[in-house]
């Protein structure tokens, strides 16, 4: 990799998640708001497919579908080189502002669901090799970030043990509870059920937290009902034995690219907290990030 080919053309900003800022294909840099610094995003799904359709989602030109065979070669090297420029190289000063100038975390996240890859399990020891030779197990996390719809399946579990074994972690999507098996903001046929069953999955197999978005639709926040909702099925998922480390509850930073955009805004800080609070008390951490 040349060095012209690792300079973003813009400084990073925790706005602009762009997958092609470097011009490789599965690796990407961000500046992340819940992170607190760099993490640095394997994108396991660059023909933007994913099995959900989220309503907040920012990934341009979003289709159905599954992760193509990787080129896990060129994974690797385009990981290495990103690494070398970070660790070794002076790609904070050039890149990054001041106040995020550390490397938090690789994350598994992207432009759709990365466990819906067959090679996930390659991945995740490709990633644990990189972390080794570069000297960041144990200084480091390893995220994965997921919608939990493939927990149910024994690859992706033994996986997720070996994400655990790295030090990693699960961000488990949980947005709404569903409504007659669906979800409105996930665009997705949904049970209760499948979340508590995919979250003790996760759950029993890595360290894992929730990850939430809320925002209002149409000026409304949610309603009443539908944080109730959200709330009892935390608290039955972890009366069935769901052992979550937490919940990480954040509002809109990035504009969608979805249909419904024109109808979604931010929330007020004082009604974020206030649902921060409710879950707080289900005896729960809570990490805001508006």
């Amino acid at each position: 990799m040349s060095e012209s080919t690792l300079k973003p053309l813009v400084p990073l900003a925790v706005t602009d998640h762009r997958r092609d800022i470097l011009g490789f294909k599965y690796i990407y840099p961000v500046v992340s708001r819940r992170a607190g610094g760099v993490s640095v995003g394997i994108n396991l799904n660059p023909n933007n497919a994913c099995n959900w359709r989220c309503v907040y989602c920012q990934v341009p030109e979003l289709v159905r579908g599954n992760a193509p065979v990787l080129d896990l070669a060129q994974l690797a090297d385009e990981l290495d080189a990103m690494l070398e420029e970070i660790v070794h190289g002076d790609f904070m000063q050039r890149s990054v502002p001041e106040e995020a100038r550390r490397l938090n975390d690789l994350a598994l996240s992207g432009n759709g669901e990365p466990t819906s890859s067959k090679q996930f399990g390659e991945v995740v020891d490709l990633l644990g090799d990189a972390m080794r030779r570069f000297g960041l197990l144990g200084q480091i996390k390893l995220v994965l970030i997921t919608n939990g719809s493939q927990m149910y399946k024994p690859a992706v579990q033994a996986a997720l043990a070996r994400l655990a074994a790295l030090g990693g972690e699960v961000w488990f999507k949980f947005d709404r509870a569903p409504v007659a098996g669906y979800s409105e903001v996930n665009q997705i046929a949904l049970s209760e059920a499948q979340v508590v069953r995919h979250l003790k999955a996760a759950t029993a197999h890595c360290p894992t937290w929730l990850q939430t978005c809320m925002f209002a639709t149409d000026g409304l926040p949610p309603s009443e009902e539908e944080q109730r909702a959200w709330l009892d099925l935390v608290q039955a998922a972890c009366a069935e034995g769901a052992k979550l480390e937490g919940v990480l509850l954040y509002g809109l930073a990035r504009p969608s690219t979805q249909p419904e955009a024109p109808r979604l805004s931010r929330l007020p800080e004082a009604w974020m907290q206030a649902f921060a609070d409710r879950i707080a008390a289900l005896g729960l951490a809570v990490k805001l990030s508006l």
